[in-house]
């Protein structure tokens, strides 16, 4: 079992067929990545903030936290390097440099929803591969992951993801398209999501870059 924790990566696992999962779906799921004291450090601050519905104009509309720290916990987590070399290993994205992502939150009866989407344009060529924490405590119903061939429109695989602590990973290309099922029920999907990205920088450079700003205009650091 691969797993992150407040002091590291901790764990192995059987990547060679990891490896072949994503050649064949595009996409894998690892199990129990959060440590749960990790989890429950993120969870408790979360369920403690308050939550701003924010659209991204016809792909989705979703909540974000009050509270940035979550997000920059796993950020940081995240970005060790010995867990994006894995990811390089499972995925042979030999680019990958670092991960951007953020915590949201999506709600039924909210009107919130994730439309097919590819995450990658002319201003985002950068994104390499996508992954999902589930961080809610609950199970919730709907919401699964879909991944589709964006010519033939079949779909590759469908992956739920309501276990605490769960992730899913998934290649970004024009020629895939993605999206989430909406949600039923009572219980929110609450999720840490972004990507894995080339570039000519890492996550560290651009945290010290970001950190200057800020403490020029007085805004929080925030990767994304």
């Amino acid at each position: 079992m691969i797993q992150l924790t407040k002091t590291g990566l901790v764990g192995d696992g059987n990547l060679q067929e990891l490896t072949l999962q994503f050649e064949q779906l595009q996409a894998f799921r690892l199990p129990r990545l959060l440590h749960p004291e990790l989890i429950q450090m993120i969870s408790s601050r979360l369920e403690r903030c308050s939550w701003t519905t924010q659209p991204d104009g016809e792909i989705a509309k979703e909540a974000a936290p009050s509270d940035l720290a979550p997000a920059n916990v796993l950020n940081f987590a995240v970005n060790t390097s010995e867990f994006l070399d894995v990811m390089r290993q499972i995925t042979g994205c030999a680019g990958i440099r670092w991960f951007g992502g953020r915590v949201y939150r999506m709600m039924p009866a909210a009107d919130h929803f994730d439309s097919w989407h590819a995450d990658i344009g002319t201003t985002h060529n950068d994104r390499l591969v996508g992954m999902s924490i589930n961080l809610g405590a609950r199970p919730y119903q709907g919401g699964v992951f879909r991944l589709r061939d964006e010519k033939s429109s079949e779909i590759l695989c469908e992956l739920p993801n309501t276990e605490q602590g769960d992730a899913i990973f998934f290649r970004i290309s024009q020629a895939l398209r993605h999206m989430v099922t909406p949600l039923f029920g009572t219980e929110p999907k609450t999720a840490f999501a972004g990507w894995f990205r080339s570039g000519d920088t890492d996550f560290y450079s651009m945290l010290c870059k970001d950190a200057a700003v800020a403490r020029s205009t007085d805004e929080p650091v925030v990767i994304s």
